[in-house]
């Protein structure tokens, strides 16, 4: 089930060294952006952007609503990164490749990884629209096996076996929420659980009663790989679901989804998204730069 593909740390060296190389930012925070969220990389001062296309390395992205780029500059002050558009385990990457930029970032000196996604609700009070901050996810690939720190460890990176309790940081959390007040779009957000499933396909009513059983509140085909290797290696981790549809779970329901749908909610939400996010960055402290 797994892959054997192993990438060493000379490798993720050798791309963090050229990014290094063609660009003098040194970003403190770094931002992955979910399906139809990228527009947040725009908005960055002073930008470098590179295709992923041409960083060594770095695997490709093909899902619409992922531009494929990533992007160095300022935001209100902090150097960050973003990519703009993730990758995902059912384009055929294999996990190490999906979490490769991760980890490349942690060698850049990133502290702090904000995570994006696009997500389906299963909570009752869960709307489209919404945005839900992650206070922990449920890894269901890596549940069987199919795990981005298989194989063996890299000791420079982190432990062997790494404690994934309260790996969404419950002060950045916090800080979140009380954004969202002074934005005005308190009623919009509340904290709730990320499952990942394989994907592609959206899921079957059958499916989507299981997960609700399990305490699951928002479901969708990214994430989780990421922030395990994120803490991992040792970065602060902040998560964010934009709700884009209600998953099914009643058979006499006629509706269903579908992406184009998805990428809609994405734009219709996505400034408010980017004000969050904007105004949790200007808040945090690094180590170079504190407020």
């Amino acid at each position: 089930m797994n892959s054997k593909e192993q990438i060493s740390h000379d490798d993720y060296q050798k791309t963090a060294d050229w990014l290094k190389s063609q660009t003098k930012h040194r970003p403190k925070v770094a931002i992955i952006c979910g399906s139809g969220l990228g527009a947040l990389a725009d908005t960055l001062k002073c930008q470098d952007s590179f295709a992923y296309s041409d960083i060594p390395g770095f695997p490709q992205s093909t899902v619409q609503g992922h531009a494929g780029r990533l992007v160095f500059g300022e935001l209100k002050g902090k150097t960050c990164v973003c990519m703009q558009g993730r990758f995902h385990m059912y384009e055929g990457h294999s996990l190490c490749k999906t979490t490769f930029p991760v980890r490349v970032f942690k060698l850049l000196g990133v502290e702090t990884l904000i995570v994006t996604n696009a997500a389906g609700s299963l909570a009752d009070d869960l709307r489209p629209g919404d945005i839900m901050i992650i206070k922990d996810h449920i890894n269901f690939p890596g549940l069987v096996g199919m795990h981005p720190l298989f194989g063996p460890n890299d000791d420079k990176f982190g432990p062997r076996f790494p404690a994934m309790s309260g790996c969404y940081d419950k002060g950045l959390r916090s800080s979140a929420m009380e954004i969202g007040k002074q934005l005005g779009v308190s009623e919009l957000m509340q904290e709730g659980v990320y499952a990942m499933v394989g994907g592609p396909n959206f899921e079957t009513i059958a499916e989507a009663r299981l997960l609700h059983r399990l305490g699951v509140d928002a479901v969708g085909m990214s994430t989780a790989p990421e922030v395990v290797v994120a803490i991992h290696c040792g970065l602060k981790v902040f998560g964010l679901s934009l709700i884009t549809n209600k998953v099914v779970k009643s058979y006499e329901d006629s509706d269903s989804v579908n992406h184009e749908g998805v990428l809609e909610v994405s734009r219709l939400r996505s400034q408010t998204v980017q004000q969050l996010v904007t105004e949790l960055v200007s808040r945090m402290e690094t180590n170079n730069n504190a407020v």
